[in-house]
């Protein structure tokens, strides 16, 4: 970025997140600019929900970072509001207060919030976008006001004294469209680099679907498989019922009523908390440690099972359709599907199979509130199997291609991270005066 020139007086302001501000601006509570209101959920009553006014939670912020949000995941109706939230006006500042603390947004129509957010309508002296950046800027300093045991939470008194910079209308007008026209540059790049992601993950998808059900030796003879996700495979490879090839197991969760089985936990329990880790299909093997473990107890009065290293797990309900192998002994919740692989099927080409399938098992699943893959389905599943030789070659050869495409996804997700770090420095170096945006220039280096 060009060098921008600084102040030519700064006054301390006894905070550790803003330690100077230029001498001729205020350094003020967020009660000082402006009215704060508090949101509500209204009762879930069929006539209060899917009205014509936006309802605003903390997971529509997450990605505002001070610009306005254009659209929320909910609605309410007028009786809704009425019955238990509040709304403010275009042009208001809205902050998560809980679940996480600080993202920040602003309103682009009147708009209701639930009890995770606290809204800001700033007064005359407040340019309500130097104010939203203001508060993003202040993010480390809000979450540092939490307290709560369940959540951390913000109370209204520690968020009302938490102070901002205050500049002079005309300065922050200034300083809010210099941050409009540069985090808009990077925010592009960012667009750009997100677009690439997705372009790698088709690519790296479509590279294990052709290899999985292709193979890699040219010309072979081809045969109908009778399978909607693989038409075509090679005639000498098998199609047949997946417990032709892999013993299938389940999960389960030990008694939570009973204290003894939760007491002294050694043995790796496998759940939805980790299953995280296999959503962008890069990890092989689950971690060892997982987020949760039982006993040996609860293991033996339960219908959980101790399966071996090398169990290919993959996910049946809420997160459908997520595999990894066990790198050691472990057991499972209910909520997946185990396989132990027989001497026909290395786990890692069962594996390749389960994600060159991802959009069939997506439509395995069924059932409205409790969306799963239930075991009559899973057990009727039919694969692919080439002979062991063949497995050996397409597992050596995703792995080679897979890991070339992932080391560009990682690349771009640094500099991704690095834009976004670039953005909140630099939305904190002009809300607070570090730098004077009448100084800038057009570009920042790397963006323009």
């Amino acid at each position: 970025m060009k060098q921008l020139g600084r102040y030519e007086q700064y006054r301390t302001t006894e905070t550790e997140w803003c330690p100077e501000v230029p001498h001729h601006w205020g350094f003020v509570p967020i009660r000082r600019i402006g009215r704060v209101t508090n949101g509500g959920t209204p009762a879930a009553e069929p006539h209060f929900w899917n009205g014509e006014i936006p309802f605003m939670t903390p997971p529509d912020l997450r990605f505002a970072d001070g610009r306005e949000v254009a659209s929320t995941q909910r609605t309410v109706t007028r009786a809704g509001v009425e019955a238990g939230s509040s709304t403010v006006n275009a042009g208001s500042i809205v902050v998560s207060i809980r679940a996480p603390i600080g993202y920040v947004g602003r309103t682009i129509e009147e708009t209701a919030f639930n009890q995770g957010c606290r809204a800001i309508t700033p007064d005359a002296r407040s340019d309500p976008r130097y104010t939203a950046y203001s508060l993003v800027a202040a993010r480390d300093e809000l979450d540092a006001q939490g307290r709560g045991t369940t959540f951390m939470e913000v109370s209204g008194g520690q968020f009302l004294g938490v102070h901002v910079p205050l500049p002079p209308l005309d300065d922050q007008k200034a300083i809010a469209d210099f941050l409009d026209d540069q985090t808009s540059r990077i925010n592009t790049l960012i667009a750009k680099q997100d677009q690439l992601i997705i372009a790698l993950g088709e690519r790296r998808a479509a590279v294990s679907v052709q290899a999985v059900t292709k193979g890699r030796r040219a010309h072979a003879s081809m045969q109908p498989s009778g399978l909607r996700w693989a038409r075509e495979v090679p005639a000498s490879w098998k199609v047949a019922n997946i417990r032709r090839f892999a013993a299938m197991k389940t999960g389960h969760t030990p008694s939570r009523s009973n204290a003894e089985y939760w007491m002294g936990c050694t043995i790796p329990w496998v759940t939805l908390a980790d299953v995280w880790q296999l959503r962008d299909g890069r990890a092989t093997y689950l971690a060892e440690e997982t987020a949760t473990h039982i006993n040996e107890l609860g293991l033996a009065n339960s219908a959980a099972e101790l399966l071996p290293a090398g169990t290919v797990v993959l996910s049946r309900t809420a997160s459908v359709g997520f595999a990894g192998i066990m790198p050691v002994p472990m057991a499972t919740s209910q909520d997946y599907w185990n396989w132990v692989c027989g001497p026909e099927l290395l786990p890692t080409f069962l594996l390749a199979t389960f994600r060159a399938m991802r959009s069939e098992l997506g439509s395995m699943v069924m059932g409205s509130t409790h969306q799963t893959i239930y075991q009559p389905i899973a057990a009727a599943m039919s694969i692919v199997v080439p002979p062991l030789d063949e497995q050996r070659e397409i597992v050596e050869f995703l792995d080679n291609q897979t890991s070339r495409i992932d080391a560009l996804i990682a690349k771009t997700e640094e500099h991704i991270k690095l834009a976004k770090e670039r953005r909140v420095a630099l939305i904190t170096a002009a809300v607070t005066g570090k730098i004077d945006v009448r100084t800038a220039g057009r570009a920042i280096e790397g963006v323009a």
